[in-house]
């Protein structure tokens, strides 16, 4: 499906419940979604569902949307297709496309690869944007031609939480691309993402582009801070 069939499956199609995926800390469910002769499998991530958390607010999906967006915004393409439904089958949560993993590969197994490189310092760059607290190396899907990045709930927070496994790249300098990428989503403040959080989130957001653009490079983890630059377990 093109883009556009996906995000018309995602946001008008008929939504079945197919089961629960182990191992998820947040009631997150395995569905399919029919739009006339198109179907998929998809993640929902309901609000009902939540474990509450005491330092993020719930509605943990709005930040899986956001994530999306953010990566939309920033014009790379990390994220599978994310959007937000209030008809699913328990309330309001974060739908999306359906990785199908055609590996057991995991950021460990994959950051060797000369070909993921790029893509990989992007994610970098995407998660100190997002301020994302929880990048396992096992939320980093292999479909057996690209990656994915998935689980981005716990991303947006004011303050600085990055917990990371992708430490690889540090010192690398910025490229050009990417200075324009920033210099561009700051020129533009993040509006969109206003949807999804809120202004002090996005401010902060708008902050770390500053920030990093100011670095030119990417950043070491700081082994100081009042938390664990990694996060547990690793995978």
């Amino acid at each position: 499906m093109t883009r556009e069939e996906q995000i018309a499956l995602l946001t008008q199609g008929e939504i079945s419940l197919e089961g629960r995926i182990q191992a998820s800390s947040n009631q997150a469910l395995l569905v399919s979604v029919t739009l006339g002769e198109a179907r998929s499998l998809a993640c929902y991530k309901a609000e009902a569902g939540e474990r509450l958390l005491w330092d993020f607010e719930e509605g943990l999906w709005r930040r899986e949307v956001a994530a999306y967006e953010l990566a939309t915004l920033l014009g790379v393409d990390l994220v599978p297709l994310t959007i937000a439904r209030e008809d699913a089958p328990f309330g309001w949560g974060s739908l999306q496309m359906w990785i199908e993993e055609a590996t057991d590969d995991h950021y460990f197994t994959l950051r060797e690869r000369p070909e993921f490189t790029e893509w990989f310092v992007d994610l970098c760059i995407f998660d100190i944007l997002a301020n994302n607290a929880d990048r396992k190396g096992g939320h980093i899907l292999f479909d057996g031609a690209r990656c994915w990045a998935i689980d981005n709930g716990l991303c947006f927070h004011e303050e600085d939480k990055l917990r990371t496994v992708i430490w690889d790249f540090t010192g690398r300098p910025l490229s050009e691309q990417w200075r324009a990428r920033l210099a561009t989503f700051i020129e533009g403040a993040g509006t969109p993402l206003l949807e999804w959080l809120s202004a002090d989130e996005v401010t902060a957001v708008v902050h770390r582009a500053n920030w990093l653009l100011g670095l030119g490079q990417l950043p070491e983890p700081d082994e100081e801070a009042d938390w664990p630059p990694y996060p547990w377990p690793l995978v």
